[in-house]
């Protein structure tokens, strides 16, 4: 697999608490001569972004992040003020915490509903792998499924481990057909990323390999 089909299936990612305009602006830059799939930024930027690209480039952002336990009705309405900003994708945090509970119906609607507040723009749903348990990530799988959600993604990167080729495997056997997988968090190497997307990542959450490309000129 050659570097630009690696860099197609690239978020190319900043969500540094720290991000100033330049700084995304940067991102986007990159994002745009490297042609990645999209550039992953903070919500607050994501109008002024959107303008900025002006259609060439898809602008994602994240919600509920990083933490996931904001209300479900905050988290849809952050969802649904992305999109009116410009977001062409929404990557979400699940409530951790209530999948640990086993409120796994209040988990499954929250995420049904922050996909319908999407608009037909494509939702992910961020299931935070390194604090779940093996059992745990399989039920994550099935209610992201069966809520509808287009993407299941394992790491929000904040967090105490991020993306393993074993979590990958795992989510792409136990995930919907329709359901595609982001691997995210940790991704260090253009061999990685290769490996993740043999095991079944169809995106990567990553900035590391617009930053290898431009140090090779």
């Amino acid at each position: 697999m050659d570097k630009k089909e690696v860099l197609s299936k690239v978020d190319h990612t900043l969500l540094a608490q720290v991000a100033t305009w330049g700084d995304i602006k940067q991102i986007l830059d990159d994002a745009m001569k490297y042609e990645v799939a999209s550039a992953c930024i903070p919500a607050a930027y994501v109008k002024q972004a959107a303008e900025y690209v002006q259609g060439k480039l898809a602008i994602c952002t994240v919600i509920g992040f990083p933490n996931g336990y904001s209300t479900m009705a905050t988290k849809v309405f952050e969802a649904g003020d992305a999109v009116d900003n410009g977001a062409d994708e929404v990557d979400m945090v699940i409530n951790i915490g209530f999948l640990k509970d086993g409120r796994y119906d209040e988990v499954e609607e929250e995420i049904r509903q922050i996909h319908q507040a999407c608009k037909g723009k494509l939702l992910k749903v961020i299931i935070e792998t390194c604090l779940l348990t093996e059992e745990e990530k399989i039920k994550a799988c099935e209610l992201v499924t069966k809520a509808g959600a287009e993407y299941i993604k394992t790491s929000t990167g904040f967090s105490t481990a991020g993306a393993t080729f074993e979590d990958v495997k795992l989510m792409r056997e136990h995930v919907g057909k329709d359901v595609k997988v982001k691997a995210a968090g940790g991704i260090s190497s253009f061999a990685d990323a290769e490996k993740f997307i043999e095991l079944g990542a169809d995106r990567l959450g990553t900035s590391r390999l617009v930053k290898i490309m431009k140090r090779e000129g």
